[in-house]
């Protein structure tokens, strides 16, 4: 593999809207070393791109100073992606219908448990247990281009473990303030724990939201599975006066027009009977 000996062209263009999201020179430039080793390092790990590049004569930077820039400046990675979807809408402006796509994946890593988000678990994909993280995305696209406009971790689940371990060391009484202050922390981060998770579903719903209020994307309308379909997610889109489409197992019987019935069933009747069957 080839040594990297400078941003590439691409990479410059492509960073240089987002300059004023990090907070000095030296920084930025390590943020554009790093991107340009993700896309072209075959060893995706800091210490693998920084042993690629080339610098020039006379020109000394630590592993420790990009390790910094990278990583500890103080950028804020939501003001990025807020940066990134007003860079990306304006390909989307009089290029045809759009539509934002919503969806959720795991992504594996079975040599660290480490990793922040990730968890040890069944993975129903590769039916066997894995090391992953729950990853939550928006993508938007139109007949010529597709973008990811937000990426999210939905935290692991722990409260039935902390639950266990709560249970099996409850104790009567305390004959010690610090074993009983203690004992509070335990459960004060219990209770934070369990008002922080945040489903599937509630993340959706606080995507579509945050998207809208930027209003980048107007006339957009939504896309997702049934893994995320709910009903503050669909009145949510609905009061932004734009429309979505998902879809539920044919054998679910939903309550329609006070009958419960098949949704295959209500499907034939509205292909068929329905004065908006074929609404573009």
């Amino acid at each position: 593999m080839l040594p990297i000996v400078g941003i590439p062209p691409t990479v410059a263009e492509g960073m240089a809207p987002h300059r004023e999201v990090f907070c000095r020179d030296a920084g930025f430039e390590h943020i554009q070393r790093y991107v340009s080793g993700l896309l072209l390092s075959p060893n995706k790990t800091l210490q693998g791109i920084y042993g690629q590049l080339v610098f020039t004569e006379g020109e000394s930077v630590s592993r420790r100073a990009m390790h910094q820039a990278v990583f500890e400046a103080g950028w804020s990675v939501e003001a990025l992606m807020a940066s990134h979807r007003a860079q990306v809408s304006q390909a989307y402006q009089g290029r045809g219908r759009a539509v934002i796509s919503l969806d959720w994946t795991l992504a594996n890593h079975d040599y660290s448990e480490q990793i922040y988000g990730t968890k040890r678990m069944y993975n129903y994909v590769e039916k066997r247990t894995t090391t992953h993280q729950t990853v939550m995305t928006a993508a938007i696209a139109n007949p010529h281009r597709v973008d990811g406009i937000i990426v999210d971790l939905q935290s692991p689940n722990y409260q039935k473990e902390e639950l266990v371990y709560l249970n099996a060391t409850v104790t009567s009484h305390y004959t010690e303030m610090a074993a009983a202050r203690a004992r509070l922390e335990e459960l004060l981060h219990y209770h934070q724990h369990r008002l922080a998770y945040r489903k599937r579903t509630e993340i959706a719903v606080e995507m579509v939201r945050q998207l809208e209020a930027e209003g980048h994307f107007p006339n957009a309308d939504y896309a997702f599975d049934n893994g995320v379909l709910n009903r503050p997610l669909t009145e949510l889109i609905e009061q932004s006066g734009k429309h979505w489409v998902s879809e539920l197992e044919r054998s679910r019987h939903i309550l329609w027009q006070d009958q419960w019935q098949r949704v295959d069933q209500v499907a034939l009747e509205l292909r068929t009977a329905h004065p908006e069957s074929f609404r573009p």
